[in-house]
């Protein structure tokens, strides 16, 4: 492997790693040879990829907790800190999509959505950040979407909070960067996971949303990690600020 996309002696946190998007990311980051901690609710999921994950010689380990607030994302953060030393890599892949017609969508629904995939990922962030400071290197990676931009029926408030992931990393970016830790976002297009399976279900969507993207397939979790990996090592050392889609051309046509 090229040095520049050596992740050897560098310390990753990856939230949703149960499962999904978040599992494949922790998965490939460990096999570019960083330590991953892997954070999830399902602590038997957890239990289980990092079984795997060891029989294959990768240097992982499951951290059961609840993100679901800000206030419990401080918590787990001080406590990965704690038990394992300062991160360098922090992957915020845990999310939520509720799918739900507007009009059914009640106060709980808005507040966990937003809470999950937009409010944890900053304060987690930021309770990470003054280790990677310290250091003077680190990477964060949030998760955008294609509804970061687009418009999909019933998902309003997923949307909304997408749409705030990319604005964040922004954010996060012009705050952060000049000490040494860059900010950017993966936007998936289709992939089969958790939260699409619904999606997934119907063979006559999947082959539409196939057919409006310009290489003419869905994604699979392993499109993801290569985009992941960069953006985590030295060689993405001049991106930051930055909302790369892996959508296929999805958002080209």
């Amino acid at each position: 492997m090229s040095a520049s996309f050596d992740l050897s002696g560098r310390r990753a946190v990856v939230t949703g790693a149960s499962s999904g998007i978040g599992q494949a990311i922790a998965t490939g980051l460990a096999r570019a040879g960083a330590s991953v901690v892997g954070i999830a609710r399902r602590a038997d999921a957890l239990a289980a990829w990092e079984a795997d994950a060891r029989a294959e010689g990768l240097e992982v380990t499951g951290f059961a907790a609840d993100l679901g607030t800000p206030d419990q994302a401080e918590a787990a953060g001080h406590a990965v800190v704690t038990r394992f030393g300062a991160v360098d890599i922090l992957v915020n892949a845990a999310g939520i999509n509720p799918r739900k017609p507007v009009d059914q969508v009640t106060p709980l629904d808005w507040q966990t959505t937003i809470d999950l995939n937009l409010s944890t990922p900053f304060f987690l962030a930021r309770t990470l950040v003054s280790g990677m400071r310290d250091g003077g290197w680190g990477r964060i990676i949030n998760i955008a979407s294609l509804q970061s931009d687009r418009a999909f029926p019933d998902g309003l408030p997923y949307g909304a909070s997408k749409g705030g992931v990319s604005q964040m990393t922004r954010a996060m970016a012009e705050a952060w960067s000049r000490d040494g830790i860059t900010c950017n976002a993966l936007a998936p297009g289709f992939f089969p996971t958790g939260l699409t399976q619904k999606v997934f279900d119907d063979q006559a969507t999947v082959d539409r949303l196939a057919a409006q993207t310009c290489i003419g397939r869905n994604g699979v979790l392993d499109d993801l990690v290569g985009p992941a990996v960069f953006l985590a090592s030295p060689a993405s050392g001049y991106v930051t600020g930055q909302i790369l889609f892996v959508d296929g051309g999805f958002t080209a046509k």
